[in-house]
């Protein structure tokens, strides 16, 4: 009997929710690693930057492997190299070797955003595209929610990174089913043969909307994952709010973000994907403005995570509408997976700043980083037509 399809799109989201959930636990965890390994928030930004080797073996290969071995066992390779990152993070004696481990975290999860998103935009239905990101904010505003509990409790930061291994290695366990059982959906090559795999990854790094399309990306998770690991920081230390409530307005912030995704489906519907950016990237215009200039409020904050909502998911929904068929494959895996590099190169260097100026410093410098977005998102929009705007 050929097992049914919503299972594969189960798996996605699931494992979306799990790399959610070990990003998302970060930013909370941070102040705890500074502490043990006596680090200033200039030499922690090595973690992030450790990632970006993984995140660019994982752009310029997810296409490649996918064709290769099938995508349920490239799936299955990543989840587990994400989780055995994460038992080393919990275990590493020395700062170094968790650093090191970075690599193999931007490589896992580079891996699996690319892989599964190529997986759910060849469903062609916006709203299970924002449902597969609103799992990932799930597990993002799961993982400081998580870590600030537990921290409450006294639990130590290294038996947390392991009770996080072990929610990821839950996925390890579904792709395994996936390869041993040879489920259909997942089992089959992207591409039928390797050769046109690298013709369309090259095809697609020489095309304009592609490259432009993955810096927007890139800056945008590089601002989503600067909330996501110096909020709490900004909240805690430098504007004095209470560790539990500094904990929790970032789990606000994610739970804005996991609402916007759940409901991104219908803003796409009444307004269109483009005009729904165009609204978004205001809004968090507006909201960036107000955690900037009246620190002592935290609205601000969920609505920042929900303006952010539905850039990434529109932009890969639109991916397919901005490029030939045979090129999406290659272009959704090097434009998510360079994404991913923003979420280590941008939190670093905000963190070098960050370092010389004080953190009171970063409020200031989402602002321009909303203003790239909405540049190159215009840009697409001029110069990348879509050809419809289909649910």
């Amino acid at each position: 009997m050929r097992a049914p399809g919503w299972i594969g799109i189960a798996l996605a989201f699931y494992a979306f929710i799990a790399i959610g959930i070990a990003e998302g636990g970060l930013g909370v965890l941070l102040p705890s690693i500074l502490t043990a390994y006596n680090l200033t928030p200039a030499t922690v930004t090595f973690l992030f930057l450790s990632q970006v080797s993984g995140y660019m073996v994982a752009a310029f290969s997810s296409s490649l492997l996918a064709s290769r071995i099938g995508l349920a066992r490239m799936l299955l390779m990543a989840s587990l190299t994400l989780t055995s990152a994460l038992v080393i993070y919990a275990i590493a004696p020395r700062w170094h070797i968790m650093v090191a481990a970075g690599t193999f975290l931007g490589l896992g999860i580079g891996l699996i955003d690319a892989g599964l998103n190529t997986y759910i935009a060849n469903q062609r239905n916006a709203n299970i595209m924002g449902l597969l990101h609103a799992f990932y904010g799930i597990g993002a505003l799961l993982g400081p929610a998580l870590a600030t509990t537990l921290l409450a409790f006294g639990m130590n930061w290294r038996r947390i990174y392991l009770h996080i291994a072990a929610i990821v290695g839950v996925t390890v366990i579904g792709m395994l089913w996936a390869v041993v059982s040879n489920y259909q959906p997942m089992a089959k090559r992207v591409i039928a043969q390797d050769t046109d795999a690298r013709t369309s990854l090259k095809l697609a790094l020489r095309t304009p909307a592609v490259l432009v399309a993955g810096i927007l990306l890139l800056v945008y998770v590089g601002t989503e994952a600067s909330f996501g690991n110096w909020a709490y920081s900004v909240q805690s230390l430098s504007r004095k709010t209470p560790e539990v409530v500094a904990g929790y307005s970032v789990t606000a912030y994610w739970l804005g973000l996991t609402i916007g995704r759940l409901i991104m489906g219908r803003f796409v519907a009444r307004w269109g994907a483009i005009r729904t950016m165009d609204l978004a990237i205001a809004l968090l215009t507006i909201g960036l403005i107000a955690w900037w200039l009246l620190p002592n409020q935290l609205f601000s904050l969920p609505v920042i995570g929900f303006a952010l909502a539905p850039i990434f998911p529109a932009t890969i929904w639109l991916m397919p509408q901005r490029v030939s068929s045979n090129m999406v494959p290659a272009a959704i895996g090097f434009i998510t997976s360079v994404a991913s590099l923003g979420a280590a190169t941008i939190p670093t260097l905000i963190g070098w700043i960050a370092d010389r100026a004080g953190l009171e410093i970063i409020p200031v410098l989402m602002i321009p980083l909303a203003v790239v977005v909405l540049g190159l998102h215009r840009w697409l929009v001029r110069y990348a037509p879509i050809k419809s705007e289909q649910i």
